[in-house]
């Protein structure tokens, strides 16, 4: 995670307006709006979101979490084949991980069937796309730091021996 406190400040409230986010960090405005500046043409950050709760908006979207195993390519390793993925319209996220899996894959879709033709036919037939493994989300608790339920007491868990 950064360390500077102005992009600190931005992963979380990037609502704020120059002035605000320079009033809670006591610096300049003029100072605060260049350094943002800088971090959008630097490529630094590279959009703003908000966190929708998709039951209080209605959304009815399936989202699937899916793992793929892939060759890597000589000369290229797995980028190539990671930002092809990536740039399908269904994938909201594609990240290299470790474990049993050489990425992790987030697809939306308007259903199951949806996401399923996905992974059949434009996943699972890309060359060097070895396998893959989907995971359909339940239930969201929390999504970039924000709880969609927020538990009205503050009860301590049980800690059993």
């Amino acid at each position: 995670m950064t360390h500077d406190p102005l992009l600190q400040l931005l992963r979380r409230k990037a609502r704020l307006c120059n002035q605000e986010l320079a009033e809670l960090l006591a610096c300049d405005k003029a100072a605060v709006a260049a350094k943002v500046a800088a971090w959008e043409q630097d490529g630094t950050v590279l959009g703003y979101h908000a966190v929708i709760n998709p039951d209080a908006a209605g959304d009815t979207a399936v989202s699937a979490f899916i793992e793929v195993k892939v060759t890597p390519e000589r000369g290229g390793g797995f980028d190539r084949l990671a930002m092809r993925i990536a740039r399908f319209d269904q994938v909201v996220s594609c990240y290299l991980a470790s474990g049993g899996y050489d990425l992790m894959v987030v697809v939306v879709g308007a259903d199951l069937r949806e996401v399923a033709r996905f992974v059949s036919e434009k996943l699972s037939s890309l060359d060097g796309v070895i396998s893959t493994a989907t995971h359909f989300r339940l239930k969201t608790y929390k999504e970039n730091g924000f709880l969609f339920e927020p538990d009205s007491t503050t009860e301590r868990l049980i800690v059993s021996p």
